[in-house]
């Protein structure tokens, strides 16, 4: 959902690609952009609500004009009121008719403002009557204190972001100034007394589908343990290849950005985005170097050190790996020379200001260092614990914009691969005089161009043997050299996959590739590549569990349609449509799923043919969820254009006719669910909206929510709701938290939020901070959450990392959720009897007051 993604994408300040794709400047102006987009949401949203008070208006006014006090007489009949008691009657029934109304209607509506004026009013001409000046009287009405009166000749303060009040039958919850009212179901005998608890259930990290190759470098090694190590998110993957089995370093607390190899083939060492906090502050990091075989840390390089990120690393290997190289993201792109046997600095400098994309010692000497980017290679020297630099001079070649990678070769040789297509071998050579001036040092120059790709060469690989592998990025092609570069072999990566990232060479024929989509293919130039990794290339959204069968289906704005088995762990298909797909639900027979579409189409897919079986068009903007009914005869479609749109379907979930439409919001429709009946609709939208629809009344609103508190739920996936109202934190802004799942036993719920985090409750969790779960992997605001039809895992997607993480579901206690939220409450059997008139809350100057024990007058 776009609205949703610029709300959310503040929260991503940092580019999560190289410097030279994705300019600080321009990522900051879409953040800014985004930012006002936001605004303006939440603008039409605030006038949406304005409006929809207004319409109520009149009615106060009536009942104001009902209420108002009469004239007393003269002379009291004997046993009657006198003048003043008749007032404060009159003027106490007026008053509670109005403050019952400010109950229902919250204390922030046009409604309340209309009763402070009319009170304020009254007072007025009531001091002017007995010429006395305006001022706050702390007397009257014995049943109403001083801070009660101050109610009425004071402004009246909510709360901005995020509180709480109850009365006995309803909790309000405010977000950004908008009352949230939500009635307590009828088997809550004393919410006070209800006690939260985490889930007995955790989650542990199954399963990580995706690859981050479509912006990485040097991001695929492969371990003498038969593992391809790569990075995805803010995980660190260790696939055994043949075993077809995955280990995971999670250590780092953002994005991965890089990774090297020690000379050992043991340790390793990688570097990620900083990241910011909930208040957009930077995190401190590091990078860290850990141990491949049992995933411990070994240590900790520069924390605090670096700025915005590490974007290259790199062991030498002339001294077994006793110096680490770092390069931050910082505007200097500063170079640090790490001993790693001390943990200590041992130099640093600048680089440049343009972006780097590679650096690495020479293998022969770690004195000699080389980095790359745009339109530059330099090459330093430490001496005396000081770096040097020596620029690459062109001369009369044509200076590329990038120099992508580099490698050296068996004979000592620097050879680069460039946005040109070429293979450039550099040497050392006398100084020219007579261009550099008298004095002069030896320079590293060009000595040979060949002329390897069409478009960029993206990566070079040595092999053991001297020869050299090659891959390209708009040709496709990955070539094999011989020591002296003459070629000898070619073969072309399929066009789906995308352009070649990197090559890791399992031995002298066998190959992995990494791809600019997010695949990571094996194979061999004879017998060609397959991909043992895939993913998507860009945000997802879209995300639905088959109701009997061990798949889940993913679609996101790279227009790709994905089906993917959690057992065998891997892609059983993958469509690409002519628009991104943003929401996704299977029918509960399991033989279809629909998929809603960014233009208001919507399409139904045969899973086992993967042909269309039905299409719709509902508006013209973006559809944000759909759901069917839990048998299978209605289909809802939620939509930005403030529609939810029902569907009848026969014919095993092949054909559907327009059954109705429900209008109601005043905003997009983010989250719907079914009632286990089938006939009614709970639906949250944009402006924190809950309403409730009978579908089978003909798609009618329901005025009193009351009536729907205990109504029992198919699926709960509104974000908004009485029994997940805990999973809401202070201060959050309704935005905070994109998407939730309870699970089929109804004893947990999962949490998708802005902060990367997946949070897992126990259900229901009615209550204010609610305790929880929190787990780390994403590298991106989570947009979606939902467990397997056995309970057995939970799917959760991320936003911009394209990464989509398989959690193991463990532990787990008994009882479903009915009997933990009774048993939670008062053992009273019974309700107590209502009084005259209930209680209520209101707040004066930003605090909340009871009022209570008033008694009507006849």
């Amino acid at each position: 959902m776009s609205s949703q993604r610029c709300c959310n994408l503040h929260k991503d300040k940092l580019p999560k690609g190289s410097s030279a794709e994705f300019p600080d400047r321009a990522s900051m102006m879409e953040v800014r952009l985004q930012a006002q987009e936001d605004e303006i949401t939440l603008l039409k949203s605030s006038l949406a609500d304005a409006l929809r008070r207004l319409r109520i208006h009149d009615q106060v006014l009536q009942l104001l004009k009902q209420s108002r006090p009469r004239q007393a007489r003269t002379r009291p009949r004997t046993g009657s009121l006198s003048t003043d008691e008749s007032r404060a009657c009159n003027w106490k029934m007026h008053s509670w008719k109005v403050l019952l109304y400010l109950r229902e209607t919250g204390p922030n509506s046009t409604v309340s403002l209309v009763w402070k004026r009319r009170m304020r009013s009254q007072k007025k001409m009531k001091e002017e009557e007995e010429g006395r000046s305006p001022q706050i009287s702390h007397t009257g009405p014995t049943w109403l204190c001083k801070h009660h009166i101050s109610l009425w000749a004071s402004p009246l303060r909510v709360p901005r972001e995020f509180s709480v009040i109850k009365n006995r039958q309803s909790i309000k919850m405010f977000i950004r100034g908008r009352p949230i009212t939500m009635y307590i179901p009828s088997n809550i005998q004393n919410y006070d007394e209800l006690k939260m608890e985490p889930p007995s259930e955790r989650l542990e990290l199954d399963w990580v589908y995706g690859y981050r190759g479509r912006d990485g470098r040097a991001n695929l090694y492969f371990l003498p343990t038969g593992e391809a190590v790569y990075f995805i998110a803010c995980v660190i993957v260790l696939y055994h290849i043949n075993n077809r089995t995955q280990r995971h370093y999670r250590k780092h607390t953002d994005c991965v950005r890089c990774l090297t190899l020690h000379p050992d083939k043991v340790r390793v060492a990688s570097g990620q985005t900083a990241g910011v906090d909930k208040d957009g502050k930077p995190l401190q990091l590091c990078v860290y170097i850990w141990d491949s075989t049992t995933l411990v840390t070994l240590q900790q390089i520069g924390p605090g050190t670096f700025q915005r990120g590490v974007g290259s690393v790199a062991f030498s290997f002339a001294d077994a790996g006793s110096f680490l190289c770092v390069i931050d993201d910082s505007n200097d792109h500063m170079l640090s020379l790490w001993d790693c046997t001390k943990g200590t600095k041992h130099a640093e400098i600048k680089t440049t200001n343009e972006a780097v994309f590679a650096v690495e010692f020479n293998p022969r000497d770690s004195t000699n260092i080389i980095t790359c980017g745009k339109s530059h290679v330099y090459f330093w020297t430490l001496s005396g614990g000081q770096l040097t630099k020596k620029q690459g001079i062109f001369g009369k070649y044509k200076k590329p914009k990038f120099i992508q990678c580099f490698v050296f070769s068996l004979t000592g040789d620097v050879l680069t691969g460039d946005s040109e297509g070429n293979i450039m071998t550099w040497g050392k050579s006398a100084a020219d005089i007579k261009t550099l001036g008298k004095g002069a040092k030896e320079t590293y120059q060009i000595m040979r161009q060949t002329k390897a790709h069409e478009g960029s060469v993206f990566t070079l690989c040595t092999l053991q043997g001297g020869g050299l592998l090659s891959g390209g990025g708009k040709d496709r092609k990955i070539i094999r050299w011989s020591a002296d570069l003459a070629p000898e072999r070619e073969c072309e990566i399929p066009e789906k996959f995308g352009a070649v990232r990197t090559i890791a060479a399992m031995d002298e024929e066998e190959l992995l590739v990494g791809t600019t989509r997010n695949a990571i293919l094996r194979g061999t130039f004879s017998d060609g590549f397959v991909a043992i990794v895939q993913g998507h290339v860009d945000e997802m959204w879209g995300l639905a569990t088959h109701p009997s069968q061990n798949i889940f289906l993913t679609c996101g704005h790279d227009r790709q349609v994905c089906l993917w088995n959690t057992e065998e762990h891997k892609l059983d298909w993958c469509i690409t449509l002519e628009e991104y797909g943003l929401c996704a639900g299977f029918c509960p027979n399991g033989s279809v799923v629909s998929v809603g579409l960014s233009t208001g189409r919507w399409m139904v897919l045969d899973l086992l043919t993967r042909e269309v079986v039905s299409e719709s068009t509902d508006g013209n903007e973006q559809l944000s969820v759909m759901r069917y009914s839990p048998d299978g005869s209605f289909l809802a479609v939620g939509s930005h254009d403030n529609f939810i749109y029902i569907y009848s379907v026969t014919e095993s979930g092949r054909r559907y006719t327009r059954f109705g439409k429900c209008n109601g919001h005043s905003s997009f429709i983010t989250h719907l669910d079914w009632s286990k009946d089938g006939k009614y609709i709970m639906s949250n939208s944009g402006d924190y909206e809950i309403l409730y629809w009978d579908i089978a009344a003909g798609c009618k609103l329901l005025r009193n929510r009351f009536e729907s508190k205990d109504r029992e739920w198919a699926s709960y996936t509104c974000v908004l709701g009485f029994h997940v109202m805990g999973v809401w934190l202070e201060g959050s802004d309704g935005t905070d938290i994109n998407a939730l799942c309870r699970s089929h036993n109804e004893k947990m719920v999962a949490v998708a939020d802005d902060f990367c985090k997946v949070h897992l409750f126990q259900y229901p969790c009615p209550k204010l901070k609610a305790p929880s779960h929190k787990y780390e992997g994403h590298g991106s605001h989570v947009t979606n959450v939902c467990f397997t039809h056995s309970d057995s895992h939970l799917l959760s997607i991320g936003g911009k990392d394209t990464c989509i993480l398989q959690w193991k579901v463990i532990g787990g206690g008994v009882g479903n959720s009915r009997e933990r939220l009774a048993s939670a409450s008062s053992t009273s059997t019974s309700s107590p009897e209502p009084s005259a008139v209930p209680s209520c809350w209101e707040a004066v100057k930003g605090t909340w007051f009871k009022v209570e024990n008033i008694k009507l007058i006849e």
